[in-house]
This record gives C-alpha cells, structure tokens and sequence, in this order.
C-alpha cells in the first residue's frame, strides 16, 4: 500500500475512534430513557375509544344502545379475549362480559392465574345489537353490523399487540377472521390473526346453556394450551381442573 493511502486509513482510523468516543454506549442507556421513548398504548387507545363513543355508522344501533362498549383492561397485556357484542349488563355498565357470562369468563381468567385487570377484553361490536320492543334476551351482530365495527377492533389488536388472542364462539370468529364454521370445526387447535397466535373455544354464554362437564372440560383444555403458548407455569390443580 503506498503512504498516503495508509495515511488516509490511519486517518479513517482515528476518526472513527474518536467519533465512537463521544456516543452513548447501550449499557448506560436507562430503563426509564426507553420506557420515554417507547408510545403509551392507552394514550393511543385514547382517541379511537372517543371515535367509539360518537360512533353513529350503524344509526338503528346508535339510535338504541345506552353507550358504548369499547373495551377494558390492560392495555400492555400478553392476552386478550374477544367476545361478539355486548349484552343488556354490558350496555348499561359500559363494560363489556359483566353479566353472568361476564362472571364465568372473570373465574376463567382469574383460574389462569391471572385478572381481569391483568388481560384485555373487548368485543367485535361496541353497541348492543338492538331488538324488537318488548323482547328478551340479546341477538347476534349481523354480518354488515360486524363488517361495519370490526376497524375500531382491527385497531385496539394492532395497538395493544397481545401474544395470544382468545376469540370467544362462532360469531366472534366470524367477524374476526370472517370465517363461518362451526365450533367443533374451530376449536381446540391454533389459528392465526396476522401473524398472532389465535385460541378459539366456546362463548361462555354457551356453557351456562350447557351445564355439561365435558363442553366445560373442552374449554379449560384450550385455556392450558393458551398458557402453555405464553409460557406460564400450569400448575397440578390447574391441570386437572375443571370449570
């Protein structure tokens, strides 16, 4: 190599290292200085809640809801559920599974060693499916109501980025991946929602209509593989549990 070539690198060199002398190294950078930096995902859930609530696209539900139901729980969490629609408890409270379904999937929870406020959950719909005058009982979202709401869904997924979704039924499924099967066709084996691990079992509904122990067994099987995928410890009473 001829000198001033040589010089050049030895220059190159010696720029570069004192360059590299004044930048931060990885080690001294805080915990604190990420978390600064890192978004706060219930300040982006914010806004969309508040589009949520004005929320008029569907005007016979805008028209006869009490509010909306936009979603509750952490907003970091590794593990969210998502039911259909909110029910007439669910309308009134503003919250969503707070009835006596609410209550089944609240100790399914709580027997995954988490709680509610650990998880999230949140429905395809936000408004409560209207009925007839004098009806009773709740219906299912439509498939133009589902098709209509699903974005504000498609976004709280996208922000809170869980490791594991749990659809709850047949209609969650349908408005999530817009797939009409059923459940014994879905459940019990892994799907996958853009690229997110996806658990499907029964709504809990289903299992206060269905006192069998061995639809609820089926359940409980599929909640152990959820914890298995995120890695949890399963303890002996946990796997011999039943609902």
């Amino acid at each position: 190599m001829k000198e001033p070539a040589l010089d050049l690198v030895v220059a190159a060199l010696r720029k570069i290292r004192e360059t590299s002398d004044h930048l931060p190294r990885a080690s001294r950078i805080s915990l604190a200085q990420l978390q600064s930096v890192a978004p706060n995902k219930a300040d982006l859930l914010a806004p969309i809640r508040e589009r949520v609530r004005v929320c008029t696209k569907c005007r016979h539900l805008a028209s006869s809801r009490t509010q909306t139901v936009f979603g509750v729980g952490n907003p970091d969490a590794e593990l969210m559920f998502i039911g259909e629609a909110p029910g007439a408890d669910e309308d009134k409270r503003g919250e969503p599974f707070v009835g006596r379904a609410g209550q089944l999937l609240t100790k399914i929870i709580e027997t995954m060693g988490f709680s509610r406020e650990q998880v999230y959950i949140a429905n395809i719909l936000k408004c409560r499916p209207d009925t007839s005058p004098g009806s009773f009982g709740n219906r299912p979202p439509t498939p133009l109501e589902m098709q209509t709401c699903r974005p504000y869904l498609v976004e709280q997924i996208d922000i809170i980025q869980p490791k594991v979704l749990v659809a709850l039924g047949a209609v969650a499924v349908e408005g999530l991946l817009g797939t009409r099967a059923t459940m014994r066709e879905l459940r019990g084996r892994w799907h996958s929602y853009n690229g997110t691990p996806l658990m499907i079992t029964y709504h809990p509904a289903y299992l206060l209509r269905n006192q069998s122990p061995s639809e609820k067994r089926k359940v409980w099987e599929d909640m152990l593989q959820v914890l298995e995928r995120l890695e949890r410890p399963i303890t002996e009473r946990q796997r011999n549990y039943f609902l």
